[in-house]
């Protein structure tokens, strides 16, 4: 793995005990240790710093390095060897032999330290003359580059973050992905869809390898991705493209009451457009049952579209049988698998799926990219949404973006050859915060089933504790009460309520988000400050007070004033 091969140097992306920027008890672990500017061999930090840039400049942005269509960093170090001063030379050095994912934390690291080093050096802060720009760096802070001439702002310190713990909204991006789409945001930034020279050639090769590695994640034929925005367009897409396309003899259509936002307001506006739209509850479990399915589906039904794995609960559909039983009815059969793909199985022949919708950043890819898989055999027809040039088939108009495309594939590569490890290792993690939280605090409910269940998606309801509370006492940890889609409402999970979950636990209920770069010290961590946040807001609630002493809530008749 490449944070392994990075060693002390790299740290771990994304999360880790060293190099994380991670709260602990109110201080920075693994915050890297300023070099003495003597070891350097240079002046100062600052002509360290800056020698240090355009070393990485020259490793990235390197002419006459290409080969095979991508660009090779590595291969240029043995050139650059006399330019990379200081303690950090010969770590970073082992590019070479540790490839370039390893490579760029490595560089990552050596910027961080010699930026360290700058703001801890005695006496005037010398500024780096990188091309007019200044850059302020902190400790795992956002990098921002101000122009040369406007007046010096005070000096910020290293930023502490809180851990991440919400790999439900979003996922970070793997260092392997951000390799793969390097080249294409600098070098090869040609139209994939210009046919007449090399640069159009090169992205277009590059944007058809990416299609064929998402198909090979779902077990698809390649010309059944089409590229699109994420996973909202593609559900639109499916959605509404196929109700439109059949509306002249089919006009009925059937999801869930637990599906993602956009899907369900895309049936509330297709009913605007006279659709009839069966709404099928769900188990306490948060599963259908298969029966109802069966019972709802009309003769002038044209699509079922149900989530396979849900982005609040975690709970897995029985997607394999659903599929079945639409095929069997002669009815298509969409899924949102944006929090599945890349985490669990899926072969969309053998699960008999007509159409699914994918999202990059749900599989640490870059955001703003997503596909959608098409059944060509026997062929979906859909209707367009948006008018264009006709590319992606005439089913999504509009330039496909180069970078973001390849960022998904090499995102459904590395997914591929991840998963099996992935998921075991996420299990286990889960099971450790589960058990240790619920052997600690009595009164804490989980939501959605056990057993058909992803075990990166955790929702416990901490009973009489207001939510928003706990999230805001939880404040060195990431986290989420739901949807990142619907989190700016106050009201109750509409998931939550549809399982039947009472309104007072469906306003204490935290999501856990466990993922790759999750670290065992981070979840032993949330579970520590979990737990004493939990008890100190029991403490002050009159509710918990009352339990205590053996009242029975529901027995109790509030009045209004």
């Amino acid at each position: 793995m490449a944070q392994e091969s990075g060693g002390d140097e790299s740290g771990r992306l994304g999360s880790g005990p060293k190099g994380s920027g991670k709260v602990r008890e109110g201080k920075s672990v693994g915050s890297p240790t300023p070099p003495p500017s003597s070891r350097s061999g240079l002046a100062s930090p600052g002509a360290y710093l800056t020698s240090l840039a355009a070393s990485v400049a020259q490793l990235y942005v390197s002419q006459g390095k290409r080969r095979g269509g991508r660009s090779r960093p590595d291969e240029s170090l043995p050139e650059r060897r006399a330019a990379l001063p200081g303690p950090w030379g010969p770590g970073l050095q082992r590019l070479r032999k540790v490839g370039s994912a390893s490579g760029t934390m490595l560089l990552r690291a050596a910027w961080r330290r010699a930026a360290v080093a700058v703001t801890a050096a005695p006496g005037p802060k010398l500024a780096a003359p990188t091309r007019g720009l200044r850059l302020r760096v902190g400790d795992h802070a956002p990098q921002s580059a101000v122009p040369a001439d406007t007046a010096a702002a005070p000096e910020a310190g290293p930023v502490l973050r809180p851990l991440y713990m919400d790999v439900q909204a979003t996922t970070p991006l793997d260092p392997r992905v951000l390799d793969a789409m390097l080249p294409y945001l600098v070098n090869y930034y040609g139209n994939p869809h210009s046919r007449t020279h090399a640069y159009g050639w090169e992205s277009e090769a590059a944007m058809e390898r990416a299609r064929q590695q998402v198909a090979s994640l779902i077990g698809a034929d390649s010309r059944e991705i089409i590229f699109t925005s994420g996973a909202t367009e593609s559900n639109n897409i499916a959605i509404k493209g196929v109700a439109r396309f059949y509306r002249s003899r089919k006009k009925h259509l059937i999801t869930t009451q637990t599906e993602h936002k956009c899907v369900l307001d895309s049936c509330r506006s297709l009913e605007a457009e006279g659709f009839q739209v069966t709404y099928l509850p769900v188990q306490k479990s948060g599963i259908i049952d298969l029966k109802e399915l069966e019972a709802a589906i009309q003769p002038d039904t044209s699509l079922v579209s149900v989530m396979t794995v849900n982005n609040e609960i975690g709970v897995k559909q029985p997607i394999a049988e659903i599929g079945r039983i639409c095929s069997s009815r002669k009815v298509y059969f969409h899924t949102d698998a944006a929090q599945a793909v890349g985490k669990i199985p899926l072969d969309v022949n053998d699960m008999k799926i007509d159409l699914m919708s994918i999202s990059g950043h749900k599989i640490y890819g870059p955001k703003g990219v997503g596909a959608i898989y098409i059944r060509r055999r026997p062929r979906v027809r859909v209707e367009a949404l948006q008018s264009g040039g006709g590319q992606e088939r005439g089913m999504r108009s509009g330039t496909v973006p180069t970078p973001l495309v390849v960022g998904l594939g090499a995102a459904c590569e590395v997914a591929q050859q991840e998963m099996e490890y992935d998921h075991k290792r996420i299990s286990k993690l889960a099971e450790r915060l589960i058990q240790n939280i619920m052997k600690s605090l009595p009164d804490v409910v989980m939501n959605g089933d056990p057993e058909h269940h992803y075990p990166g998606c955790i929702n416990l309801s901490f009973a009489y504790v207001e939510g928003e509370s706990l999230l805001m006492a939880l404040k060195d940890v990431a986290l989420s009460s739901g949807s990142a889609c619907t989190s700016a409402s106050l009201e109750p999970s509409y998931v939550l309520r549809a399982i039947g979950t009472d309104e007072d636990l469906a306003h204490s209920s935290i999501r856990f988000g466990i993922g790759r770069f999750t670290t065992e010290e981070e979840v032993d961590y949330t579970v520590e400050k979990c737990i004493q946040h939990v008890k100190r807001l029991r403490e002050m609630s009159p509710l918990w007070e009352m339990v205590q002493d053996g009242i029975d809530l529901k027995s109790i008749k509030w009045t209004q004033h």
